[in-house]
C-alpha cells in the first residue's frame, strides 16, 4: 500500500510523506511512484536552465522506518510491548553494562519516544473527530489520565539505572528522552488546548482547568530538572528551546532513519554502451582511413585530409552515439540508487530520476486530469507548460524487515522536501496596482496580488492499486500562499 501526506513546510517549501506498507504475505514487494510537475512558462524553467544537478540540489530526502503504531492507552500498560521491552533493557543494563546492552538500552528508549510521539498526534486526531461533545470530552479525560500515566512509569525507571555500574553519560540518553518527552507533551496539550478554544466553547470550558494541570505539571518538572522552558520575556531563553528540542527530536528520530548507501543507477550498462559508441565512431574512422590508403597509399595529402576530416567526425559520432544511448537508458534506468539497510541488514533498495517530458509522453488519465481552464489552454499553444517528470521505484523485502527489528514495522517513509527557491528568480513583483472608482467624482488604487501556480501529479503503482493526485502550489516571490488538493 502506498499512501501520502503533502502539506507546506515552510515559506518557500512542500514536505511529501510517502508510505511504503510492504505485504505480510509477500516477501517482496515492488512499488512505483511518478510525479508530474507542470511549470508555468513565465519561470523560465527548462532543461537548459533547470539541470538534474540544480533539481537534485532543490529535494531533500529521507528515508525511515513507518514508526510502529500503538494507542495511547496501549503505550500505558506495563504488559503491552513498547513499555515491556523499554523496561527489560534497563534491566539486562543494569545486570551487564556491555556495549551491546547500552546501544540496545539506547535504542528502545528512541523508539519509545518515537511510539509516544506517533501516538500523541493522532489521539489529538482522534479527538478532534469525535462527532460529540460528551465523546469529545471522554477522549480528553481518556488522554489526560494515559499520558500521566505514561510519564509516571517512564519516569520511575530512571530509579533503575541509579547504580554505580551505570556511567553519566549513559544515564544521560535517559534524561534526552525525558526532556523531549516533557516537551512533546506540552506541545500537542497546547495544540489540543487552542483546537478547543476555537472550536468548541462548552467543552473548552469545561476541561481547560484539567489540560492546563498536565502543562504546568510539565513545566514544573522541567523547572525542577533544569530542562529549559519558554518565557515570556526572554529571546535568548527561547531561542534555546526551539534549539534543543529540535537536537533532542534529530536525536530521538535517528533510530528509524535508515543506513543508506547511494550510488549511480546501471552504471555499468551505462558504461557498456559509452564503450559501445565510442567503438562505432573508431569502426567509421578506421573504414574511412584504410579506403583512402588502399586508394591513395601512404603519405599522400589525400589520406592526410581524410584522417583529419575521420578524426573530426568520429568525435561527432561518439557524441551522438553517446546522446542516443544515454535517452534511451533515461527511460529503462534511474539517476540514483539507494540501498536500505536496517542494523547492516539490507531490505531493499529506493531509485529516483529526474527529466523533462513532452505533453504527448504523458499518460492520457494523467492529461486529463491536469485539467487546464480555457485560457490556460489557449495559452498553452503558445507558450507551453515544462513538465518535469520525477520517478520513484522501491523495493521491500518483507522478511528481512521482519527479522532486522523487534517492533512491528508496516514498511517505510520516504519524507521528500522541495525547496521552490529557484522557481522565484524571474517572477514578476508580486504586488499590482488596481484602479476602483470612488463614488462618480474619484478613484483609488489598490493592491492586487500576482500568484503563479505550479500543479503536480502523482501516480501510485503497487500491485492492484494505481491511484492518481493532483495537488496545486499558489505562491509568488515572497514564497508559498497555499496549497490545494483536487
Amino acid at each position: 500500500m502506498i499512501e501520502e501526506h503533502v502539506k507546506i513546510h515552510d515559506k518557500f517549501s512542500v514536505e511529501m510523506k510517502v508510505g511504503f506498507t510492504a505485504h505480510q504475505e509477500r516477501e517482496v514487494n515492488d512499488f512505483s511512484m511518478n510525479m508530474w510537475m507542470y511549470i508555468p512558462n513565465a519561470l523560465d524553467i527548462n532543461k537548459y536552465t533547470y539541470s538534474k544537478y540544480e533539481f537534485y540540489k532543490d529535494v531533500k530526502s529521507h528515508i525511515r522506518l513507518i514508526t510502529p503504531i500503538y494507542r495511547l492507552y496501549e503505550i500505558a500498560q506495563p504488559e503491552e510491548l513498547p513499555f515491556k521491552l523499554l523496561k527489560n533493557s534497563f534491566f539486562k543494563l543494569t545486570e551487564d553494562p556491555s556495549k551491546s546492552n547500552i546501544a540496545d538500552y539506547e535504542m528502545h528508549i528512541k523508539m519509545f519516544q518515537s511510539i509516544l510521539k506517533s501516538s500523541l498526534r493522532e489521539e489529538i486526531l482522534f479527538i478532534k473527530r469525535c462527532k460529540s461533545d460528551e465523546n469529545r470530552s471522554i477522549a480528553i479525560s481518556n488522554y489526560i489520565d494515559n499520558t500521566s500515566l505514561i510519564t509516571e512509569r517512564y519516569r520511575s525507571l530512571g530509579n533503575i539505572l541509579k547504580v554505580p555500574v551505570i556511567e553519566q553519560n549513559v544515564f544521560e540518553y535517559f534524561v534526552f528522552c525525558d526532556e523531549f518527552m516533557s516537551n512533546l507533551i506540552e506541545l500537542n496539550t497546547f495544540n489540543l488546548l487552542k483546537y478547543l478554544r476555537d472550536t468548541h466553547d462548552d467543552v473548552y470550558a469545561k476541561t481547560k482547568s484539567d489540560i492546563l494541570r498536565l502543562i504546568n505539571n510539565e513545566i514544573n518538572y522541567k523547572k525542577t530538572n533544569g530542562f529549559p522552558v519558554v518565557e515570556k520575556e526572554s529571546p535568548s531563553a527561547n531561542r534555546d528551546v526551539v534549539s534543543r528540542f529540535s537536537a533532542l527530536k534529530k536525536y530521538i528520530e535517528s533510530q528509524l532513519f535508515l543506513k543508506v548507501k547511494m550510488h549511480e543507477d546501471g552504471v555499468f550498462v551505462r558504461q557498456f554502451y559509452y564503450s559501445l559508441a565510442a567503438g562505432i565512431s573508431m569502426i567509421f574512422a578506421t573504414i574511412v582511413t584504410f579506403s583512402f590508403q588502399s586508394k591513395y597509399g601512404n603519405f599522400t595529402l589525400p589520406l592526410f585530409i581524410a584522417l583529419v576530416a575521420g578524426y573530426m567526425l568520429k568525435d561527432r559520432i561518439k557524441e551522438l552515439s553517446r546522446y542516443y544511448f544515454s535517452h534511451r537508458l533515461d527511460s529503462r534506468y534511474f539517476d540514483n540508487k539507494t540501498d536500505l539497510n536496517i542494523n547492516d541488514v539490507p531490505v531493499g533498495w529506493f531509485k529516483e530520476s529526474q527529466s523533462f517530458v513532452k505533453e504527448d509522453q504523458i499518460p492520457v488519465e494523467v492529461r486529463q486530469l491536469r485539467n487546464r481552464s480555457a485560457i490556460l489552454e489557449a495559452e498553452n499553444r503558445i507558450n507551453d507548460e515544462k513538465i518535469i517528470l520525477y520517478r520513484v521505484g522501491m523495493q521491500l523485502n518483507r522478511r528481512d524487515i521482519n527479522q532486522s527489528n523487534i517492533y512491528p514495522v508496516a514498511g517505510v517513509n520516504n519524507i521528500l522536501r522541495f525547496n521552490l527557491t529557484q522557481f522565484i528568480r524571474k517572477m514578476d513583483n508580486p504586488h499590482v496596482p488596481l484602479y476602483v472608482t470612488d463614488g462618480e467624482s474619484d478613484y483609488k488604487i489598490i493592491e492586487g496580488e500576482k500568484i503563479y501556480y505550479l500543479n503536480f501529479i502523482l501516480r501510485y503503482e503497487y500491485l492492484d492499486q494505481l491511484e492518481l493526485k493532483r495537488y496545486r502550489i499558489a505562491f509568488n516571490r515572497e514564497g508559498i500562499k497555499n496549497l490545494e488538493r483536487f
